[in-house]
C-alpha cells in the first residue's frame, strides 16, 4: 500500500498508530456520544466564569492547535460548529492518558473530551479536560499550521483536505447549500413543482453544446448525458403541469476555464400562459430575493466592481448593445462590409457566417459580453441560434429570448417557448444541416418532443439559471473550481500502469 504513489501516508504517524494498537488503545473506536457540539456549548455556557463549571460537558472534533507547557497543555479541537480550547492537565486525567496524548495523539486527529466549562484569564471559552478519547488516529499530515493549503490544484483535487484547513472554503459551500435551498423554497412558495428528469438520455437537446456518450449494453445502444433538462420538462407541461423546475446537473464536453466546468449545476423554470418578459421579471426576483437573504444587501462586491442586484434590472436588445457597446451598427453593413469590420477588431469566425443575424451574434460576444458588469437583459435574438424559442412577434428573423449577464457572465438564458410543432420540425431541420456541415453543438432532431408538441403545449415561458455562477457572484469567487466541490482535472499520472491500477481497486 504505500508502495502506491497515490498514498500519502505518513511513516511517522504510522508509527504511532502502530503503538497505540500494540498499548491497546483503541485507534477507531465506534462511537462517541457528546452531548453536545461546540457551537452549543459555546452558546449555552456563555456566562462561565474562571472556576469550571459542576456539569460536565462530552464533546468531540478534531485537534488543531497544540501548545505543550510541560503538565500542561492548551489545543484547540473544532467540529462543523466552531472551535473551542482545551485545557489539558496531567494530574486531572486518568492515569497513563497525559502520556498517550503527550506522545501519540497530534495535529489533525479526531479526539472526543469530557469535561467542565470555563472563562480563562484572558477570557476564553474553554474547556477543563477530566478525559481524552482517541476517536480517529490520522495518518496523513495536515499543511502547516500558518501557511495552509495554498497550492490551488491540491485544493481542488483533495477538497477534503482543504475543507480541513481552509475556513473560507467551508463558508463557500456553506452557502453553496444555502443558495439552492432558498432557490428552491422561493419557487415551491411560487406554487412551482420540482420534478426529476433523465440524466441518461437516448437523445440529447436543450442547448448547443457537445455530448458526453456511453453505450448500454442491455438496450445496445448508444446514450448522451444530458446538457440540458429543457425538452423532458417541456413534455410536463404538455401533460398538465403548469409549473414546474429541475435543480439539475448538466454535462458538456466543452473546454475548462474559469467560468465552465464540464459537469455543472442549474435550475430550468418553466411557467404555462406566461412569456419571456413574465419569465424575465421571475428570474431578477428570484436571483435578488437569493442575494439579499445571503447577504443582507442589494449591494455585493465581485472583482473590485459594486454589483447593484435591486430591480428592475436593465434591458437591452442584442442590436442595440452591439449598436451602443461595441460600437457596431450591424444592420448598417451588408455582410462583407461587416466580415471587414469583424476582422479589424478580432471578431472570430466572421468567416463562416453570411448574414448579418449570424454577424450580430459575433459581435455581440466578441465586443460586448465582457462589457456588461451590472445586471442586463439581453434580448431579441436571431432565430439561427434559438431553435427551441418563439419567434418575435415584432421582428422578423428574430425569437423572444433573452440572457442575463452580471460581471461579464452569462448568468440565465431563456424565451418565449416554441410551441408550433411544424415550426419545431423546420428549427430541427435546420439544426441538421448545420450538424451536417461539421457543427457538432448543433441540436439532435427530437422526433417524440415533436409529437409532445403535437398534442399540445400552452404558451410557455422558461429559464434556465446556472448555480455555480450564481455562487461565484454572491461568495465573490473569480472561478468556478472554487464553488464545486470536485471540479473536473485532468487525471494525474502516477508510475501505476492502467493494468496495475484496475488490479488495485
Amino acid at each position: 500500500m504505500q508502495d502506491n504513489p497515490s498514498i500519502q501516508f505518513d511513516d511517522q504517524r504510522l508509527a504511532k498508530r502502530h503503538q497505540l494498537v500494540n498499548a491497546g488503545v483503541p485507534v477507531y473506536p465506534h462511537e462517541f456520544r457528546r452531548s453536545h457540539t461546540i457551537g452549543a456549548v459555546r452558546t449555552e455556557f456563555s456566562e462561565a466564569g474562571h472556576d469550571p463549571l459542576p456539569e460536565q460537558v462530552k464533546t468531540a472534533g478534531r485537534l488543531y492547535g497544540v501548545r505543550d507547557h510541560g503538565k500542561t497543555f492548551f489545543a484547540d479541537i473544532r467540529d462543523e460548529t466552531g472551535r473551542i480550547q482545551l485545557y489539558i492537565r496531567k494530574d486531572a486525567l486518568p492515569e497513563g492518558k497525559f502520556q498517550v496524548f503527550k506522545s501519540l495523539i497530534e495535529r489533525g486527529d479526531i479526539i472526543g473530551v469530557t469535561g467542565r466549562v470555563f472563562r480563562t484569564k484572558v477570557g476564553e471559552i474553554s474547556i477543563f479536560v477530566d478525559d481524552i478519547t482517541l476517536l480517529t488516529k490520522t495518518l496523513c499530515s495536515l499543511p502547516e499550521k500558518f501557511h495552509g493549503l495554498t497550492n490551488l490544484e491540491k485544493r481542488y483535487r483533495q477538497r477534503y483536505l482543504d475543507l480541513i484547513v481552509n475556513e473560507e472554503s467551508r463558508e463557500t459551500f456553506r452557502t453553496r447549500s444555502r443558495i439552492i435551498s432558498l432557490l428552491r423554497n422561493f419557487l415551491t412558495s411560487q406554487g412551482f413543482l420540482e420534478f426529476e428528469t433523465p440524466t441518461l438520455q437516448p437523445l440529447y437537446g436543450g442547448a448547443n453544446a457537445r455530448p458526453f456518450t456511453t453505450f448500454h449494453n442491455f438496450l445496445g445502444q448508444k446514450l448522451y448525458l444530458r446538457i440540458a433538462p429543457e425538452l423532458y420538462l417541456k413534455r410536463l407541461v404538455v401533460g398538465g403541469f403548469e409549473k414546474v423546475f429541475e435543480v439539475a446537473k448538466n454535462f458538456r464536453n466543452e473546454d475548462i476555464d474559469t467560468s465552465h466546468n464540464p459537469e455543472f449545476s442549474m435550475v430550468e423554470i418553466y411557467q404555462a400562459y406566461a412569456d419571456y418578459t413574465d419569465i424575465m421579471k421571475l428570474t431578477e426576483s428570484v436571483i435578488c430575493s437569493i442575494v439579499k437573504d445571503v447577504t443582507g444587501s442589494e449591494e455585493v462586491t465581485y472583482e473590485e466592481n459594486s454589483i447593484s442586484y435591486s430591480t428592475p434590472f436593465r434591458v437591452m436588445s442584442m442590436e442595440e448593445a452591439v449598436r451602443l457597446i461595441g460600437g457596431v451598427d450591424i444592420f448598417a453593413h451588408d455582410p462583407d462590409t461587416l466580415k471587414r469590420i469583424g476582422k479589424e477588431k478580432g471578431v472570430d469566425g466572421v468567416d463562416n457566417v453570411h448574414s448579418q443575424r449570424e454577424m450580430l451574434v459575433l459581435f455581440f460576444e466578441a465586443l460586448v459580453e465582457d462589457k456588461l458588469v451590472q445586471p442586463t437583459f439581453i434580448t431579441d435574438f436571431p432565430v439561427e441560434n434559438s431553435p427551441l424559442a418563439k419567434s418575435h412577434r415584432e421582428k422578423e428573423g428574430f425569437v423572444e429570448r433573452f440572457e442575463l449577464f452580471i460581471a461579464g457572465m452569462e448568468l440565465a438564458n431563456g424565451f418565449s417557448e416554441l410551441n408550433d410543432p411544424l415550426d419545431q420540425v423546420q428549427r430541427f431541420e435546420a439544426q441538421e444541416e448545420k450538424r451536417r456541415l461539421g457543427d457538432e453543438e448543433a441540436q439532435m432532431h427530437d422526433y417524440d418532443f415533436v409529437n409532445a408538441l403535437g398534442y399540445g403545449m400552452p404558451p410557455t415561458g422558461g429559464v434556465g439559471i446556472g448555480i455555480d455562477r450564481l455562487v461565484m457572484l454572491i461568495t465573490g469567487n473569480i472561478s468556478i473550481k472554487e464553488v464545486i466541490l470536485f471540479p473536473s482535472m485532468r487525471r494525474e499520472v502516477t508510475s501505476l500502469t492502467d493494468d496495475e491500477e484496475s488490479s488495485s481497486t
